[in-house]
């Protein structure tokens, strides 16, 4: 299969003016993945699916990722003069990464038996009316999956067939995924407490119950 600066190539020349950004990974399988701009993540999809060379017509797993606001250090190189004498040398650069939500599909070919190739979607912010585009279109398994994302992330995807809570009940507030979610304080129906929840649900027991 192509290397992801040869899909990055190709897919540059196949959809003008998309924006394409190949991402590094630091886990043991070290996969790499495409960050797409939403604007071009449709038809980017579209070629990743109908091109002859990759043919990826199978999405084996969509999920969330939240990244909250994060301060970022890195090393950067400034000139000094000490001693009448210029030099380089190497400072620590401290910036604030806005905080975004991300969707990913990992992409396969049951036709030409190779992949994955992963994708990526980012929202401009974590607000949850920030969108990303729906790919049921391109990969009608993509349905339920994108579902269970904007369940649990909050992450809108335009164009969804039925987006709607699959997990949770429709009344239910917050996203259960994010980093910031606090759960809701209601450890007293807890019939069996154990660890963890048993220190939660004994706040809600009365002086004379003893545990």
């Amino acid at each position: 299969m192509e290397t992801p600066e040869q899909i990055k190539l190709r897919l540059e020349t196949a959809v003008p003016g998309a924006k394409i950004e190949i991402l590094p990974n630091d886990c043991p399988a070290g996969e790499r993945s495409l960050l797409v701009d939403t604007a071009h993540v449709l038809a980017v999809a579209k070629f990743l699916r109908d091109d002859t060379q990759l043919r990826l017509d199978f999405c084996s797993n969509v999920t969330g990722v939240d990244w909250p606001e994060a301060e970022i250090a890195e090393k950067i190189k400034v000139k000094q003069v000490g001693d009448g004498v210029e030099k380089e040398v190497e400072e620590l650069k401290k910036n604030v990464r806005p905080g975004f939500l991300e969707v990913v599909y990992h992409l396969y070919s049951m036709e030409l038996k190779h992949g994955p190739v992963v994708l990526r979607q980012r929202t401009a912010n974590r607000d949850a009316k920030a969108p990303v585009v729906s790919l049921t279109l391109v990969w009608r398994g993509c349905e339920f999956q994108e579902r269970e994302v904007f369940d649990l992330f909050g992450i809108r995807l335009e164009g969804h067939p039925d987006l709607r809570r699959i997990l949770m009940w429709d009344g239910f507030k917050g996203f259960p995924m994010r980093k910031d979610y606090v759960p809701p304080d209601d450890f007293e129906y807890e019939p069996t407490p154990h660890d963890k929840v048993l220190a939660e649900a004994r706040k809600h027991y009365s002086p004379e119950v003893k545990t």
